[in-house]
């Protein structure tokens, strides 16, 4: 990936101050490890009226595989290859923006020992990026670079230029042009800004990327009119952090306003201020909902299929109305996380002889099945490819079949709610498919009619009036009185 930073000046005021602002020697390439690769800064021109200095980051896949979150952009079948294959060394991102702070550390704080006055000096400024993933598209690119004073060029990247038709990619070309700022001011905003279009990072946010914000957002964060729209995507829409910097951004907007320290206002807000209420997880709503159908249908033996690391399975051991709990699951990994989970080798006498693991592949009949009340497939047909699917209906509607089965899948309907899902993507890597209401309710319809169930639908999540609720159940109850049909 690839980044200029160039400015014009005079024999009175040369552009070659810029060598001494980054602390780089216009006549030197230099060259810099970093943990993800390597980081080369040279300068492709350098004299009195104009000088241009470049960094260049090598990303090493490997070594970004290793350390931690370079899977590519999520959605793809072969998402092994895609830790390797993706586009983490050409286009910009937190990557770039790492770099940045590591190679021009100084002139990012505005220190020049050589020439302690240049870095105040506001100079003309222009900086070029070649590729730069932007969510949002060149709009959002000007509505956060223009209030800052800067002269916005975002020219959409073309899928291919032979084939116009084919349309534009979610990548552009971005310039931007200042005179009235600092370097240090430009580097700053390139730091925040770069990850935040990106909108996504390479490595885990902790608490103190708050305070890594705050720094370099200091002078323009707490006035720019996208600020929690920056704050959520910097910190990976991590809600808590989000919260904290926004109350923190909130402070020093005050002191501004009121010409005193960010402490004296800081002092004056209650110790006991009401704290935001933490939004109760989807997983959780889901696993809500899912014991009220099974309460509600008088359910005392339930088998949870498709297991996974056994949360649904540690709620129903809660409650002594299920006296049978059956987990099942192909991944004996997933199988030995749940086992630790419930704490199986410790459980007691009585306890652990209501609980049962078992592997197994729901794409087949398994007489162990057999004569359940309840049966539970949470978030477990989208993870099956379609031809399969009938093969999980027989083995579950036609050879166990439970009085009770309940089905829970995400609603596709509901991904434009979902502000960090790209368009078109499915919510988890390895989902085959994600249906809309409609469609769910075809294939339950079917489903119920060929194996004698009746089916009824309960929304999950907040039921949003036009696209509906993030994840959509159906309620399947055997209709005792006739034989199941034939599969």
């Amino acid at each position: 990936m690839f980044l200029t930073i160039s400015t014009t000046g005079s024999a009175e005021r040369p552009a070659t101050d810029l060598g001494f602002l980054l602390h780089k020697h216009p006549e030197k390439a230099q060259a810099f490890s970093t943990s993800y690769g390597t980081t080369h800064v040279l300068y492709p021109e350098a004299d009195a009226e104009r000088c241009t200095a470049a960094l260049l980051l090598e990303v090493d896949a490997v070594a970004l595989v290793r350390r931690g979150k370079g899977k590519g952009r999520g959605g793809a079948p072969d998402a092994a290859l895609a830790q390797y294959v993706n586009d983490r060394p050409y286009a910009a991102s937190s990557l770039l923006a790492v770099a940045l702070s590591a190679v021009f550390s100084s002139a990012m704080r505005g220190v020049c020992t050589a020439r302690p006055q240049l870095p105040a000096q506001p100079r003309p400024l222009r900086i070029e990026v070649p590729a730069l993933p932007a969510r949002g598209g060149p709009g959002l690119v000007r509505s956060l670079f223009e209030p800052l004073g800067w002269t916005v060029t975002a020219e959409p990247v073309p899928l291919d230029g032979e084939f116009p038709q084919w349309g534009d990619s979610r990548y552009i070309r971005l310039v931007l042009d200042a005179d009235t700022l600092t370097l240090a001011e430009a580097l700053r905003h390139l730091y925040v800004l770069l990850p935040v279009l990106d909108d996504a990072k390479h490595y885990w946010v902790s608490p103190d990327e708050v305070d890594k914000l705050l720094r370099a957002g200091e002078g323009w964060l707490p006035g720019h009119p996208e600020q929690r729209l920056i704050t959520s995507r910097y910190l990976s829409r991590r809600w808590s952090l989000t919260r904290q910097a926004m109350e923190r951004l909130e402070l020093v907007r005050l002191a501004e306003t009121d010409d005193t320290a960010v402490e004296d206002i800081d002092n004056a807000v209650e110790a006991e201020a009401e704290q935001e209420e933490k939004p109760t997880p989807l997983a959780v709503q889901r696993r809500e909902a899912i014991l009220a159908a099974l309460r509600a249908s008088g359910a005392a033996r339930v088998l949870d299929l498709g297991c996974g690391q056994g949360q649904l399975v540690q709620q129903l051991l809660k409650d002594p109305a299920f006296t049978e709990i059956v987990g099942v699951d192909v991944s004996m990994r997933a199988l030995t996380i749940a086992s630790r989970r419930l704490k199986l080798d410790r459980m007691g006498e009585r306890q652990s002889a209501r609980v049962n693991l078992l592997q197994g592949s729901l794409a087949y009949t398994d007489k162990r099945l057999g004569g359940y009340d309840a049966a539970v497939l949470s978030e477990v047909i989208e993870h099956l490819d379609l031809p399969r699917l009938p093969a999980l209906e027989y083995a579950v509607f036609g050879a166990a079949r439970p009085r009770t089965v309940l089905v829970t899948t995400p609603n596709v309907e509901y991904n434009v709610r979902w502000e960090s899902l790209p368009a078109g993507r499915v919510r988890h890597g390895d989902h085959r498919f994600e249906w809309t209401r409609e469609e769910f309710r075809a294939w339950a319809e079917k489903v119920a009619g060929q194996y004698g169930y009746g089916v009824g639908f309960v929304p999950v999540g907040p039921d949003d009036p036009e696209v509906g609720p993030p994840t959509q159940m159906a309620v399947f109850q055997a209709d005792t009185p006739k034989e199941a049909k034939a599969a």
